[in-house]
């Protein structure tokens, strides 16, 4: 590949292409159907591959010189019919025709190869649009923007630079901090004086990253034309790719200043029940009631977010410290917000499988923070997966201690048979049925209860379909398949009456 900073083939300017197919391919495909979208994103796709292929290539051999054509006509009918098997079928063969397109852009000889030699092609097509993304982002990143200067714009790079990296990253968390909390979206509503849906934010970021990154990597592959071999030192870009403590000081202030915000949102209305019908036009139970998953997604994010930044962040001042552990610890607050939330949640509405997880995790992402904590003051951060994996088998044995099934069908018997523990504005009640649907676990308890619950025919038919199942499940008599809850579910008796 050339090194000449004026063509598309450096890896800058393949870096550049990238993210401009990433931005277009965001506005085409996120919140809309497949139609004319996918023949203008397999046009941009191979005008993007003819441009960065080396000139002094041979073009592509007449046997395909047809490709390009085909895979545009091929999307052409997904944007003219409307047979689902048919749109995608048409979608896989204009995928498979690109690819090979591009692979003759590159000079390489493509249907005069054996089947086998084509295969190996597709394969390592495939893999440069997986990994070979690495060296044109990082070319890019070295080259923002050319701040490397002495004096005044010299010393504000770093900052400029860790501004441009946070930017992304804020909207993310403003769009997931919207979704989970209903002051927050007012007020971020009240400060953009635009109609901007947030919900479709997050989406739209991924799809552009996750596009940019596979199109820098085809593009690389033509762009390195008829070498099989990996570009010199393309594998060892990740481990030198390094980011300056200025710029990650930078990322990791602006997201402090926005949790910050968040955190003392949460402590005015959530935890300290200030008015939120006025703020947010919810009560407070509803309004607390909702935003458990957004902010789980939020913590999961941030602990991502610290991973990398040890990983590749080139030294470890005080000031870096201070702000990675003053982001572990406002997001530990984020996961106090989000426990209450589920708990609350859980006290109208009863107890699931997926609440419970939900509230394990939060669990789990609070003692996995403190853990962060630890590791960063200690500059033990290494050891940090290693503790997390151990933190996670414990959680393994405690699951199997406690046993989610009989917790959670316990919980809503209790809640079934003491109306006062529901929560104002819950629901009363039990669903017989999704309990019966929790497997062998829950039988015993149900059968125990049976004659106390309301109505207590449903339960009993509930009850008499699980154990025909289970008499009807030869396979599960096996000695191999021999089971403790299989056995004890077996074992129940359903109370012919009642007193």
């Amino acid at each position: 590949m050339g090194s000449t900073p004026a063509t598309l083939r450096t890896a800058t300017g393949i870096g550049l292409v990238a993210v401009a197919i990433g931005l277009v391919a965001q506005f085409l495909f996120v919140d809309a159907g497949l139609g004319i979208n996918v023949p203008i994103a397999t046009l941009l796709l191979l005008g993007a591959g003819w441009l960065v292929r080396d000139p002094e290539q041979a073009a592509p051999r007449l046997a395909d010189a047809w490709l390009a054509p085909g895979a545009l006509i091929l999307s052409a009918f997904v944007a003219l019919r409307g047979d689902g098997t048919l749109v995608a079928l048409d979608i896989l063969g204009a995928l498979a025709l690109s690819g090979a397109a591009l692979v003759s852009f590159g000079g390489l000889r493509v249907l005069e190869r054996p089947f086998a030699a084509i295969a190996s092609l597709a394969a390592r097509l495939a893999v440069s649009g997986v990994v070979a993304g690495t060296r044109p982002f990082a070319a890019l990143v070295r080259s923002m923007p050319s701040l490397r200067g002495r004096g005044v714009t010299g010393r504000a790079a770093p900052v400029v630079r860790g501004l441009l990296i946070a930017v992304p990253l804020v909207i993310l968390f403003v769009a997931l901090f919207s979704a989970a909390d209903a002051v927050f979206a007012q007020i971020t509503e009240d400060l953009v004086d635009w109609d901007l849906d947030l919900g479709s934010v997050p989406a739209r970021l991924v799809v552009a990253g996750v596009v940019a990154w596979v199109a820098a990597g085809l593009l690389a592959f033509v762009a390195r034309g008829d070498d099989p071999s990996p570009q010199s030192g393309e594998r060892g870009t990740a481990s030198r790719l390094r980011i300056g403590s200025a710029e990650a000081v930078t990322v990791l202030v602006v997201l402090d200043l926005l949790f910050i915000g968040f955190v003392v949102l949460q402590a005015t209305y959530l935890f300290g029940g200030r008015d939120t019908l006025a703020a947010s036009g919810l009560t407070y139970s509803d309004y607390a009631r909702r935003g458990f998953f957004e902010l789980l997604a939020v913590a999961f994010l941030v602990g991502g977010l610290v991973l990398a930044a040890e990983r590749f962040v080139r030294d470890r001042p005080m000031t870096y410290l201070a702000a990675a552990i003053g982001l572990v610890v406002l997001t530990i607050v984020v996961l106090a917000s989000a426990f209450l939330r589920i708990r609350l949640y859980q006290d109208a509405y009863g107890w699931t499988e997926l609440r419970f997880y939900v509230l394990a995790a939060i669990i789990w992402l609070a003692i996995g923070a403190v853990v962060a904590i630890v590791t960063l003051a200690t500059n033990r951060s290494r050891w940090l997966l290693h503790a997390i994996v151990g933190l996670s088998f414990a959680f393994g044995l405690a699951f199997n201690i406690i046993g989610p099934v009989q917790l959670v069908t316990e919980q809503n018997i209790q809640r079934a048979l003491h109306p006062e523990l529901v929560a104002p504005g819950g629901e009363t009640g039990l669903d017989i049925f999704y309990l019966a649907s929790l497997g062998d676990d829950a039988m015993p308890l149900l059968a125990a209860r049976l004659c106390d619950l309301d109505p207590t025919d449903a339960a009993r038919f509930a009850l008499e379909t699980r154990t025909e199942r289970l008499a009807d499940d030869d396979s599960g008599r096996a000695w191999q398949a021999w089971n403790l809850s299989r056995e004890r579910a077996r074992d129940v008796r359903i109370p012919e009456t009642c007193p």
